[in-house]
């Protein structure tokens, strides 16, 4: 992009937005947006920004400010349960994971497509945001992805010095605090947003494959609806970029790896960061999006939305590379490769 297509919009307040989901929930969020639809001759993209498990959107608000400075317009929104979009008693909630996809994801790329049209849309997803784009009915019409930390928690694959830590956390203290509270009142604890109790039990229960964890109560999809959900991860056709960080206790590379076995229609690559690539003492799950790493992390971001490749000199290794797989090379519905660490 020129320097006149960075600095275009160089001011611009988001305006909040809404959009409401087929079983009639509404979803809340900001846009950035610029005034024209075209940049440098072509349709100008449109980034939705995908939040990680109970984390409020304005969170991103640096980070979607600094795409729309980059030519840009830009879509941050809540979950069902979370910041913007949560309702009066969150106890009478019922949501899961499974909701934040299929309802609230894709109620904002009908959005994009309907405020945007023309428009090619581009999705950057953080933590459980890149879980919830395969879940998406529309996903099939985005253009890139780009994922940070993309996973969605697997016990077996947390890192090995914090996994009981974290199994006493997030598998004891969150689904205990939940039935008890009917929700987990997380912020009580400085843990993170409160949690709708569905999204608490999603990630407690969760199983090697995801779609296992949705054979039982309280959801109890039948085999063939767990199938489906399978193949929506398949009908994904973008190119995607997933990023992850050697400090991350989440996203370990059996973790990355697991959920990216699902998206067999898209070529992918991870790449694997360690704070010293870029001089730093610490990255983790979240900073990846903090103003700090405005100059060294979030241009690989932008490159990948721009080309779909890898920067040249990204900081880093490759851990994985490959090409789509056809419906003949991935198997029958719903089987795929088995993930590392399984």
């Amino acid at each position: 992009m020129s320097q006149a297509d960075t600095q275009q919009g160089a001011v611009c307040e988001p305006q909040p937005f809404t959009a409401v989901a087929t079983d009639g929930y509404p979803i809340h969020g900001f846009v950035w947006r610029h005034g024209t639809r075209m940049l440098a001759g072509a349709p100008r993209p449109v980034v939705i920004v995908n939040a990680a498990t109970s984390v409020r959107c304005r969170y991103y608000f640096r980070f979607a400010a600094w795409l729309h400075r980059h030519g840009y317009d830009a879509i941050v929104y809540d979950y069902r349960g979370i910041g913007e979009s949560r309702p009066a008693s969150l106890a009478r909630l019922s949501a899961s994971w499974l909701d934040w996809g299929e309802q609230d994801f894709e109620a904002v790329l009908r959005h994009a497509g309907a405020a945007f049209p023309g428009q090619p849309v581009d999705v950057v997803a953080h933590s459980i945001g890149g879980f919830v784009v395969g879940l998406a009915a529309s996903n099939d019409g985005i253009r890139r992805v780009f994922t940070v930390g993309a996973q969605y928690a697997h016990w077996r694959d947390y890192a090995s010095p914090r996994k009981l830590v974290m199994l006493w956390k997030w598998h004891v203290v969150m689904p205990l605090l939940s039935a008890l509270c009917g929700y987990f009142p997380a912020r009580r604890l400085g843990w993170m947003e409160d949690t709708p109790r569905g999204v608490a039990l999603s990630w407690s229960r969760g199983a090697r494959k995801f779609e296992d964890t949705y054979r039982h109560p309280p959801i109890a999809r039948t085999s063939a609806e767990c199938a489906a959900l399978v193949q929506r991860f398949a009908a994904l056709r973008a190119p995607l970029l997933a990023v992850s960080l050697t400090d991350d206790e989440f996203g370990t590379v059996p973790a990355i790896e697991r959920l990216l076995r699902y998206f067999v229609g898209s070529r992918v690559v991870h790449l694997r960061i360690a704070p010293a690539d870029i001089g730093v003492a610490r990255i983790g799950h979240f900073a990846f999006f903090h103003r700090r790493f405005e100059a060294s992390l979030w241009p690989i971001a932008l490159h990948w939305l721009a080309c779909g490749t890898l920067a040249p000199r990204a900081p880093g290794r490759v851990v994985s590379a490959r090409d789509a797989i056809d419906e003949t090379r991935a198997g029958r519905l719903g089987e795929h490769p088995t993930p590392l660490g399984a």
